[in-house]
């Protein structure tokens, strides 16, 4: 199976089952997308009429397309067969081991974002409050008894605001260094903040010791502050901005992420990035809010549009801006076309419940932070393990090849069959499809290839 499409003068084939993209020309373009449903006769004659007027299209270049795409076939990188449906469970059995836990430190915020999954970081009253460092310690202990022989393990530090709770993140550091040291593991640490709370020694410790930060920001003062209030009502930007600069600028623009969330009072989320971009910052994301359909923020079907063709504004706008010199990260047009994921990672996805768990301040386990605070889907704790495999066995099926809608999806070895957290507050199943994201997420991928595309020519003519 093979997804055609056209982007910003581009004519792209993206062959769905080996993940190989052809860049061709308008002829090859014409070609390739009658292949399967017409003859070879059928074909030349259409090429030959449509192409009247080229003197550079004869029945011997149309042959010698023909050729080169049967030489594509055999090597199985146009209309391969798709050979990984009958493995897939398999796949799934391979992430057996845990290699990352969400560390709620706090449950609790200091400040009242309106659209908050979290129920504005306290998670309906689970476990409110702050983690103790007794707490914190069995749950790295506990991370390294069930990573087996993995070495590389992650520690994300989350909230609320974890540093409400900045003492012992900092201890929790501290001790897990010691641990590498003897269990012969390497501990990646992160943090996720509002950047109220951020100062020069936060900063500091950070860059000697997290890998990644990941910055909340929404994008336009107007938008940002509209959502993201604090306590007595007043917007944060003016709190945060001055302090998300010093830090990125501090790591040298690498190492983090701007993150914000897009609603339906910012359809047009691109300008958001952009105004991001414009002040420095280089490793953007930016996510759709995903919520009760009766909030006044949430998403609506007649806003896909918007938000498709603001995808392609982004990306319009970053290769222009690449072009110049001036280019920036966006997180969802991300992909390595070479190296990129392997097959198990993208057939079996996240890992949500069997690779990686949440921890809350009490030391409860869920398949991750999306889902503390429902007690269906407490797995068990940090001191007796999982005790609720009836929570484990749903993840455990859940795989690319699990949702019927993802079969004939050109997308579906970028996505891996979606957020299941997405899947399960949409639906009411974790092997549901959440459609609405889904669509956003193809044109992502369209996106991201172009990009991809041009990225390949651009460094050609350089070679050239």
């Amino acid at each position: 199976m093979i997804h055609a499409y056209k982007m910003n003068g581009y004519n792209i084939i993206l062959d769905q089952n080996s993940g190989c993209v052809h860049s061709v020309d308008e002829v090859a373009y014409d070609i390739i997308t009658r292949y399967k449903e017409n003859t070879k006769d059928e074909i030349k004659a259409y090429i030959l009429d449509k192409y009247s007027d080229r003197a550079d299209v004869t029945d011997e270049d149309i042959e010698e397309c023909f050729e080169d795409i049967e030489s594509l076939i055999a090597d199985g990188r146009l209309f391969a067969e798709d050979t990984f449906e009958a493995t897939a469970k398999e796949f799934k059995k391979r992430q057996g081991v845990i290699k990352a836990i969400c560390l709620h430190v706090a449950h609790g915020c200091n400040l009242n974002c309106e659209y908050c999954f979290a129920g504005k970081g306290e998670y309906g009253g689970a476990d409110k409050g702050l983690m103790s460092l007794e707490v914190g310690k069995r749950a790295l202990d506990f991370l390294i008894e069930q990573s087996g022989t993995r070495k590389n393990l992650e520690v994300d530090f989350f909230g609320g605001e974890p540093l409400l709770n900045w003492d012992v993140c900092k201890e929790l550091v501290k001790y897990g260094r010691e641990q590498e040291k003897k269990f012969d593991k390497n501990f990646r640490f992160t943090l996720t903040t509002n950047g109220v709370l951020v100062d020069d020694e936060v900063i500091d410790f950070c860059n000697k010791e997290m890998s990644n930060v990941v910055l909340s920001l929404d994008g336009r003062k107007n938008v940002h502050d509209n959502l993201r209030k604090t306590p007595n009502g007043k917007g944060s930007y003016d709190l945060i901005i001055d302090k998300f600069k010093k830090f990125a600028d501090s790591r040298k623009q690498k190492n983090y992420y701007m993150r914000g969330t897009y609603t339906h009072f910012n359809t047009d989320f691109s300008n958001d990035l952009l105004h991001m971009a414009d002040l420095g910052f280089k490793e953007l994301s930016v996510e759709p809010v995903v919520c009760d359909p009766k909030e006044p923020w949430a998403l609506r079907e007649s806003d896909l549009p918007i938000l498709k063709e603001q995808y392609q504004i982004l990306a319009n706008e970053m290769l222009k801006r690449y072009r110049s010199g001036n280019g920036f990260t966006f997180y969802h047009y991300m992909i390595d076309l070479d190296h990129g994921p392997c097959i198990v990672k993208r057939v079996s996805g996240c890992g949500v419940g069997t690779e990686y768990m949440a921890v809350t301040p009490s030391g409860d386990l869920f398949p991750c932070h999306q889902f503390v605070g429902d007690d269906k889907f407490k797995l068990g704790n940090i001191y007796d393990g999982v005790t609720n495999p009836n929570v484990l066995e749903q993840f455990q099926e859940c795989n690319v090849y699990s949702h019927k809608e993802c079969k004939d999806c050109f997308a579906k070895l970028y996505c891996s069959g979606g957020c299941a957290a997405n899947a399960y507050h949409t639906t009411g199943s974790v092997n549901g499809v959440y459609e609405f994201g889904c669509e956003l997420h193809r044109k992502r991928i369209e996106c991201a290839i172009m990009l991809k595309v041009a990225e390949a020519e651009e460094n050609l003519k350089v070679e050239y």
